[in-house]
């Protein structure tokens, strides 16, 4: 019968794990942050965007400022107090748009201002024969595709590439903020390395794989800047219904005059104009770009760059999410959790020769069997002088160490051999070395291979005594603290989840089970996630999965949502939608979070602007055509003081909301993890019923302040 003598079920901390990994909100950067010398500062930019030609591109604005236009002349040629201010908070209505978009786009400028200190005239040592050596100098900016560079220690990469010689440190803290440098390598998926990054040990060979001016630098300016944002087919179709709504309405504003005229009482162009401004959604539409340049501000605040804002919006209808077990459900590395040892062994002999049998073994499963020993006591000790190590090797699958025994003038004194390694590989040494391999072995092995473990099992050999086996060592995947409530939160926003690793059925089942995921993809191969992706999307669903090699580079271009790790290959970066700098592939579970939230945000404000109109028309109807149709005044329910008073009240409540909303716009609506059902009612509650509330009590607020002028 066996006994766990070791047990470790909390993993040891990842040395990779940082801070801003933790599931909480203070350990976050903080996103959305905004302040008064934000719209101070933008308002040159936002003044530059009175220019038609930019708003043009927005229907509900360009209709905003044609009226302003209008009102602007009629003010002109018939001028009174009641025009001007009506023509004066019709342009900062604009202005105000305007306002919103530039705020959005400076956090991008500085962002980008930073980068561009990164990029700096750099001499590159062009590599002109690889066998010999020999270099040329040149400018990094004369470098094209295919060019071999040399790269020391204390050097800058001049150009992005993929590693085909050597391994180095490089520090990346120009583009990822983190200051831990990161080891890249050649072949594997580390080997790609950015341009104005630098090196700080070692020597590497980089194969150059863009040419000057589509580095991913420039790229990454562009972005952050908005310069090369695009509107996503969702803001399309929301422009198309805005533009409708707004056409609806001046419909309805022109057949009004006739009628008006008809009864003697024709309204002037500026009220026309205020009547019109009023009742299109011109919140949602000033601040509806901002809300996209926001989104994608966000995900570069979490140091994750998306290549257009579509992959943003896609994130946030995602309905089946790929993960990568290792690295990403898994710290990455199988560690040793316990201990078994065989009837008749004593527990602390199977400890010391498990723990003397690894000391050569420098793999990362060989130093967890050294630290869970270590960890069980005060100290531990070293193998004696003279000690003979066997190393670990792919071949033998074994490591290990020869003990002298008795004392150093001894000469019969023996060897106490140790083995430790595969089941196979030391069973087979055992029976080579005169041992037996008892039944009750097998029992270990197989229980700890079912529970999607890997045995290691331990061995020695005394003097001229037979090999005997002294137990086996369990490792497992260890998965990483909180993933198991992730992956309900994801549940509860209505994604599926699937793991995919390389690993057997059954090692692959078990890590789902204790990880808590909904679907298993085992011995997975490049065309096997191809071929998923495929299938969920013939079924209507988005699909995300996260990847780093040049064998992930299929799924990710085939995804909707393919995130590729910063540390990995060319071929995967330019495959995915989304690069991730910190190379954190749970930063995936963030990114579907963040394109929820724009999604949420821009519903939400589309609801509170399109409500809000209700309260306008209480506001300017009455003021309007009470004096025609006097039952009409039972609608001025929030007892207004006069016709003018009422019209510019609603038209600065107008302006001042798009103004008051940019910090939201900005920040976006906070998002919990729910059903679509419980969201809706949210909104509504929330944006719909505050959307017609808040402009009753804004209105009458603005109408007392404008009746104290004299003439109103």
């Amino acid at each position: 019968m066996s006994t766990p003598v070791l047990d470790r079920t909390s993993p040891a901390p990842d040395p990779r794990h940082h801070p801003k990994d933790d599931d909480d909100e203070g350990a976050r950067p903080a996103v959305g942050a905004f302040d008064a010398r934000s719209l101070v500062s933008s308002l040159p930019a936002a003044l530059r965007k009175l220019d038609p030609r930019h708003q043009v591109k927005s229907p509900v604005m360009f209709v905003v400022w044609i009226g302003s236009a209008l009102t602007t002349v009629y003010a002109v040629v018939d001028p009174s107090l009641f025009t001007w201010l009506v023509t004066l908070w019709l342009w900062a209505t604009v202005v105000f748009a305007g306002l919103a978009e530039a705020v959005a786009e400076g956090r991008g400028k500085a962002q980008a201002e930073t980068l561009r200190r990164t990029r700096s005239e750099t001499t590159a040592r062009k590599l002109l024969d690889r066998s010999t050596g020999q270099e040329e100098a040149v400018s990094a900016t004369a470098l094209r595709r295919g060019d071999l560079v040399v790269v020391e220690a204390g050097e800058v990469i001049p150009g992005d590439g993929d590693v085909v010689e050597g391994v180095a440190s490089v520090d990346e803290s120009a583009i990822t903020g983190e200051s831990a440098p990161v080891i890249r390598e050649a072949g594997g998926d580390r080997s790609a390395v950015t341009g104005g990054t630098r090196v700080l040990s070692d020597r590497i060979v980089v194969k150059i794989t863009a040419e000057p001016g589509s580095t991913f630098i420039d790229r990454m300016i562009a972005l952050v800047e908005g310069s090369a944002r695009q509107k996503t087919p969702n803001e399309i179709a929301l422009d198309l219904l805005l533009a409708s709504l707004t056409l609806v309405f001046l419909l309805a504003v022109v057949t009004l005059q006739p009628l008006a005229a008809y009864s003697g009482q024709a309204q002037s162009i500026p009220v026309l104009v205020a009547l019109l401004v009023c009742l299109i959604p011109t919140t949602i539409g000033a601040l509806l770009s901002a809300i996209g340049i926001a989104g994608m501000d966000r995900l570069v605040q979490r140091n994750v760059l998306a290549m257009s804002g579509r992959a943003v919006e896609a994130a946030g209808d995602v309905g089946v999410l790929l993960l990568d077990k290792t690295g990403t459900i898994t710290f990455g590395n199988r560690r040793a959790t316990a201990l078994v040892h065989l009837d008749g062994v004593e527990p602390g002999v199977l400890a010391d020769a498990a723990r003397l049998s690894s000391l050569a073994d420098e793999t990362p499963e060989g130093r967890s069997v050294v630290e869970l020993v270590d960890a069980s006591r005060d100290g531990a000790d070293d193998a004696p002088a003279g000690a003979e190590y066997v190393e670990f090797t792919a071949q033998t699958r074994m490591s290990g160490v020869d003990l002298p025994l008795g004392d150093q003038d001894d000469d019969e004194r023996g060897t106490r051999m140790l083995r430790k390694g595969a089941a196979s590989a030391v069973t087979a040494w055992v029976r080579a070395e005169g041992g037996e391999v008892p039944a009750a072995l097998a029992d270990v092995v197989d229980g700890i291979s079912q529970s999607g473990g890997t045995p290691l099992v331990v061995a020695e050999r005394v003097g001229d005594a037979p090999a005997r086996v002294l137990g086996v060592i369990h490792l497992k995947d260890v998965v990483k603290p909180g993933m198991a409530a992730r992956f309900a939160q994801l549940r509860a926003m209505g994604i599926r989840t699937v793991m995919v690793t390389g690993d057997n059925r059954l090692t692959a089942q078990a890590i789902a089970a204790e990880a808590g995921v909904d679907d298993v993809l085992a011995e997975a191969t490049p065309e096997d996630k191809l071929a998923l992706i495929k299938r969920e999307q013939a079924g209507g669903r988005l699909v995300a999965m996260t990847g780093d090699g040049t064998n992930d580079a299929p799924a990710l271009a085939q995804a909707d949502v393919g995130v590729a790790m910063n540390s990995g290959t060319s071929a995967a970066k330019e495959a995915g939608n989304m690069v991730d700098l910190d190379s954190d592939p749970t930063k995936l579970i963030e990114v579907v979070a963040i394109g929820k939230q724009l999604l949420i945000t821009r519903g939400a404000l589309t609801t509170f602007s399109i409500a809000n109109d209700v309260a306008k028309y209480f506001a300017i109807i009455p003021a309007m055509f009470a004096g025609i149709y006097p039952a009409l005044d039972r609608l001025n329910i929030m007892g207004l003081s006069s016709p003018q008073s009422a019209i510019l009240s609603a038209v600065i409540f107008n302006a001042l909301v798009i103004v008051a909303l940019i910090p939201l716009a900005l920040r976006g609506v906070r998002y919990r993890p729910s059903s679509a059902s419980a969201l809706l009612r949210r909104n509504v509650l929330v944006y719909g019923l505050g959307g017609v509330v808040v402009p009753f009590i804004g209105i009458k607020a603005i109408d007392l302040l404008v009746s104290l002028i004299p003439g109103f």
